[in-house]
């Protein structure tokens, strides 16, 4: 209950403060959880096993894949 609560706020992009009460797990609990799982690395982890299982799969089209500053630490130094 408590992982569908947290997708649904980061899915949604729900304030934690107005979860609704039908996950059955309180707004503070959600949201102790995530930063429990964040700082353990699960998200991380969670994204590199779906990628995993969608390549062997193959439903990943890598030609059309992109990268952004904000995913990717832009490096500094000379030109």
């Amino acid at each position: 209950m408590v992982f569908t609560a947290v997708v649904f706020v980061l899915t949604t992009g729900c304030a934690w403060r107005h979860l609704p009460p039908v996950f059955g797990v309180s707004k503070a609990t959600a949201h102790r959880r995530f930063t429990a799982w964040t700082e353990a690395g699960l998200w991380r982890r969670l994204h590199q096993r779906v990628l995993d299982e969608l390549g062997r799969q193959g439903e990943i089209d890598w030609s059309r894949a992109i990268l952004d500053a904000a995913s990717v630490r832009a490096k500094r130094g000379d030109p």
